[in-house]
C-alpha cells in the first residue's frame, strides 16, 4: 500500500540516536522516528521503593510526560491540570515493565533508576519510541556505575526495544504514523529483547475485530522491525562492547 511518507509497509521510519544529550543526567539520548523525538534521561538514586528496602534488589522505574507543543494543538501541563492522566500512568508503566525486563535487578542492589521520557515532537508511536531510546539511556547510566565501581558486574540481561504495528486499509503495516494510528483498523505495540523473545504485546481492535491471520501478519512486521531498532541502539554504542548476562545472573560469553 502506497503511505503518505512513501515507506513501503514494513519499512520503519528514519531512527537516529543521539546519546549524552542532557548533561547532567546518568544516562540520556535524544531518539528521533521521523517526526517523533523524545528526551530520555536515567537518574540514579541510592534507595528504593520501600516494598523493596532490606532486599538487595534495585528497581527501575519510568515517568513520561508530552510537552505542551509536541503536539498539533497545546497540550495542558498535567502539574497544573493537579492530575495525572489515565494515558500518561498507564505509559510510563508500560516504559518500567519493559525496562525492567533488561535488568538484573539483584546485580543492580537497592538502587533506583528512572527514566524520564519527555516527548519533544509527537507524530504517533511515542511509547514505543520512549522504550527504544529509554534503553540507551538506562544502560548509559549502568555503565557508569559500573565504572565508578559501585556494580560489580553489568547487569544488562537483553536489548529491549519496541515498536508499533497495525491493519491501516485492510493492510498490514509497521510503525504508524499519528494519522495512520489515527485511521488504524487494528493498533498493535510490541515490546521484543534481543533474542526475539515478547515482552509485552499490546493491541486493539479499534474499528474491526481481527483474526490469527492479522495477529501473525503484524507479529512478522514486529519482528523485522524490532531487529533493525536493535542495531540501530547497538550502533548508538559504537566501539563499546560488553558481557550480556544471562537471565540467571552468568554472563553469556
Amino acid at each position: 500500500m502506497a503511505r503518505q511518507d512513501g515507506r513501503r509497509a514494513g519499512q520503519l521510519r528514519p531512527v537516529k540516536i543521539t546519546r549524552g544529550y542532557i548533561e547532567y543526567a546518568d544516562g540520556s539520548v535524544l531518539i528521533e522516528m521521523g517526526r517523533t523525538k523524545v528526551i530520555c534521561c536515567a537518574s540514579v538514586e541510592e534507595r528504593v521503593p520501600a516494598f523493596l528496602r532490606g532486599t538487595n534488589t534495585g528497581w527501575v522505574t519510568a515517568e513520561y510526560s508530552l510537552l505542551p507543543r509536541s503536539t498539533l494543538s497545546r497540550t495542558p501541563r498535567e502539574s497544573l491540570t493537579g492530575r495525572v492522566s489515565g494515558r500518561t500512568q498507564e505509559i510510563s508503566r508500560l516504559i518500567g515493565r519493559a525496562l525492567r525486563a533488561a535488568v538484573d535487578l539483584a546485580v543492580l542492589g537497592e538502587r533506583t533508576i528512572t527514566i524520564d521520557c519527555d516527548v519533544i515532537q509527537a507524530d504517533g508511536g511515542t511509547r514505543t519510541v520512549s522504550i527504544t531510546g529509554g534503553f540507551v539511556a538506562l544502560v548509559e547510566a549502568l555503565i557508569k556505575l559500573k565504572n565508578s565501581g559501585r556494580i560489580a558486574l553489568l547487569p544488562v540481561q537483553n536489548f529491549v526495544a519496541a515498536v508499533s504495528a497495525g491493519m491501516v486499509g485492510g493492510k498490514p503495516i509497521l510503525d504508524l504514523t499519528y494519522e495512520e494510528d489515527s485511521s488504524a483498523e487494528v493498533d498493535m505495540n510490541f515490546v521484543g529483547t534481543d533474542s526475539e523473545l515478547w515482552v509485552e504485546i499490546q493491541g486493539t481492535a479499534e474499528k474491526r475485530p481481527f483474526d490469527d491471520k492479522d495477529l501473525d501478519a503484524l507479529l512478522k512486521l514486529a519482528k523485522k522491525g524490532l531487529k533493525k531498532l536493535v542495531s540501530v541502539q547497538r550502533k548508538a554504542f559504537g566501539e563499546l562492547t560488553f558481557p550480556m548476562m544471562s537471565p540467571g545472573g552468568g554472563t553469556d560469553s
